[in-house]
């Protein structure tokens, strides 16, 4: 069970530019990246070059450390998430328990894709 890093990317790119009530033509325009492909980058299809993520945080007045650091948390968030799901399969309890593991697919349920809190605006001043 593992989320994947351009999905978690992607979610937190699309919350940054969501809380500051911006389109994705605005930043497209601002990142000098086509509004397709950000789209992509957003919904996790596409993995996006340190290049290309530099530009859509500057775009975003989002500091790429600040991303990354939020992003490492989210995913190992999941991962604690999931390791809690499976120790109370463990201990016990019924089969049909909703432990947020997503069974067949392999991949993240949609439960713990909306765990993820959304990022704090912080504005900051020149």
């Amino acid at each position: 069970m593992t989320v994947l890093l351009r999905e978690a990317i992607g979610d937190r790119l699309r919350h940054a530019r969501t809380n500051q009530q911006r389109t994705l033509r605005e930043i497209s325009h601002s990142a000098r990246v086509s509004l397709g492909y950000l789209s992509e980058v957003e919904r996790g299809q596409k993995e996006a070059s340190s290049e290309l993520l530099a530009a859509i945080c500057d775009a975003l007045e989002l500091p790429l450390p600040e991303l990354l650091h939020t992003v490492a948390s989210d995913i190992a968030s999941v991962d604690e998430m999931v390791l809690d799901g499976a120790e109370i399969a463990e201990s016990g309890e019924p089969a049909g328990a909703d432990t947020g593991a997503s069974g067949a697919s392999g991949g993240v349920s949609t439960a713990l894709r909306t765990t993820i809190a959304s990022p704090t605006v912080r504005v900051f001043a020149a």
